[in-house]
């Protein structure tokens, strides 16, 4: 099976070739796509090296499956070229996610929504993805009312160039910067620009797009999203009020079988999950699981996950494995 890979040469889709990889997803070919200036640079995958292209040399290779990571304006325009040639789009932008008709998946909670007619479809925000797959089974069984969460979000969010701010800083060395302030030693209460409502970007996709994924408008979500001098994931403390009461133990069970979920939840021996423990795993970790003591119904949790790998990465190709079993792509 042939797969582009568009983007591939920036950090997160280098992550989608390292994820194809590690879960062995049937490639034949890789076909790297990225811009003019990149035209003609190897990436490697499988320890073969394969040469960067322009979309139309990609499109014409007829690839089954092509994996966006290349921004929002990049996704606009080319994503429906390569989707009218019948190639299934998986676009990690937020182009798309809040387009109606346009599914928004996160294959542990939504993926029975595809269909053999949704060629381009929507990988959520690395935030929402790792909050909406702890938020599900507990939705099924309690059913939301409202979700307050904030945010403690890794560099590697915002790209390679705010991961070189933040060594430039720590060692000193004047360079490029990309965030308004210092990051080392500092964090910064700004995801993306404001809106009118005083809320960020970041703030609203994570109302949104939680809304449009567990296909509940009822739910209220309020957000605030930091910027936090981090390598390896992101962190969130979430505090979810249900409909009705609940059982703490029953909660952990629910959580322990919910797919993709790692409960990591021990305090008498200091266990709770981190950054540095999800980095490089798909799973997504939740502990610090205790009852809001201030009001009814109420629960508090903490949640982190690789928001490169299953914010990301990791979830593009879930979704690629979905469609290959449910036959609307083909070995």
């Amino acid at each position: 099976m042939r797969v582009a890979v568009v983007g591939a040469t920036g950090l997160v889709g280098s992550k989608m070739l390292e994820v194809l990889a590690e879960r062995n997803f049937p490639v034949s070919e890789i076909i790297p796509v990225a811009s003019e200036k990149s035209v003609g640079k190897k990436v490697s995958f499988k320890g073969k090296e394969f040469t960067v292209v322009n979309w139309e040399t990609a499109i014409a290779a007829k690839p089954a499956i092509a994996i966006f990571s290349a921004g929002g304006s990049t996704s606009k325009e080319l994503a429906p070229k390569f989707a009218e040639a019948g190639i299934y789009v998986i676009d990690n932008s937020s182009a798309w996610r809040m387009e109606a008709g346009i599914p928004l998946v996160v294959p542990e909670v939504n993926a029975d929504k595809l269909t053999a007619t949704d060629f381009i479809i929507a990988n959520p925000n690395c935030s929402t993805i790792q909050m909406v797959v702890v938020l599900k089974p507990l939705h099924d069984r309690y059913k939301i009312k409202r979700v307050v969460v904030s945010t403690y979000q890794s560099v590697t969010g915002t790209g390679k160039k705010a991961v070189d701010q933040l060594f430039n800083e720590r060692a000193n060395v004047e360079g490029e910067k990309v965030y308004p302030y210092q990051i080392d030693l500092n964090l910064i209460p700004q995801i993306d620009v404001f809106l009118d409502n005083g809320y960020t970007k970041e703030e609203m996709k994570m109302v949104n797009e939680t809304r449009k994924i567990m296909g509940d408008e009822s739910i209220r979500v309020t957000a605030t999203t930091v910027r936090v001098p981090v390598i390896g994931g992101h962190s969130e403390s979430v505090n979810i009020e249900f409909e009705q009461d609940f059982d703490l133990a029953e909660v952990r069970s629910i959580l322990e079988s919910a797919p993709g979920v790692v409960v990591y939840d021990d305090i008498k021996n200091l266990k709770y999950p981190m950054p540095i423990l999800a980095h490089d795993k798909d799973e997504t970790f939740v502990g610090r699981m205790r009852r809001d003591e201030s009001q009814d119904n109420t629960l508090n949790c903490w949640i982190v996950s690789d928001n490169l790998r299953k914010g990301a990465a990791t979830n593009a190709v879930q979704i690629a494995e979905h469609l290959l079993e449910k036959g609307l792509i083909s070995k």
